[in-house]
């Protein structure tokens, strides 16, 4: 049975479903939504490493619905997306109300794959609920990136790549909500800069992945 969240349990981690764990949560109870959900391309890495529900978007409307719900007005969304489904992105964050007010690219220095072009970069978009007021210093939209080895999730983010984006965009003390933290790089990024978190992993693996991270600093 999933715990009812009857409050917002700040610096958090929790295992399950996150359209289920996040329709226990009061609304406007989150500072910013920071996230990197499956990009529904079925990946695979080279050692076979799968990721859940990345075969179908039936999760996609409901999650950003009740990301949007959760957010407090004036606020926003930062979220990483498969450029090769982006219609459906788009689609499910229109729907929850969200506006598109940026895009992020992260320029690597390595190809994560190549076919018809060599894959070197990374996105996100940068969504708004209602009308969030500028960031005193705005971020250049095309930032670095740092390899991480992919050491314990198939897509795993740079913490340093993260901490810019929540110090720009969360107030400090502010609570940071990734609905699919995978193994905690936006949990981690959130401590450093000082803002409380809440982190929402399905799979059993890269949640405790995400748990011994956190409790070892």
């Amino acid at each position: 049975m999933t715990p009812r969240l009857t409050m917002v349990e700040q610096s958090a981690l929790h295992h399950g479903d996150c359209v289920a764990l996040m329709r226990q949560m009061p609304s406007g109870c989150v500072n910013l939504v920071l996230t990197d959900p499956p990009y529904l391309v079925s990946y695979r890495d080279r050692a076979g490493r799968t990721l859940l529900n990345d075969t179908h978007g039936d999760w996609l409307a409901p999650a950003f619905s009740e990301a949007y719900r959760l957010l407090k007005p004036d606020s926003y969304c930062v979220s990483f997306y498969g450029w090769s489904q982006v219609d459906q992105f788009v689609a499910a964050w229109r729907q929850a109300g969200f506006r598109i007010v940026g895009h992020l690219v992260f320029a690597k220095d390595y190809a994560s794959s190549a076919r018809y072009l060599r894959c070197c970069h990374e996105q996100a978009y940068l969504l708004a609920k209602g009308q969030p007021g500028s960031p005193r210093e705005p971020l250049d939209d095309v930032r670095s990136w740092r390899y991480t080895g992919n050491r314990l999730h198939p897509t795993q983010k740079p913490v340093e790549t993260l901490r810019p984006l929540i110090s720009s965009l969360a107030p400090v003390g502010g609570v940071v909500l990734d609905p699919f933290c995978g193994s905690g790089s936006t949990l981690m990024a959130a401590r450093a800069e000082r803002r409380a978190f809440i982190g929402m992993e399905l799979d059993e693996q890269y949640y405790t992945a995400a748990r011994e991270r956190l409790m070892g600093g």
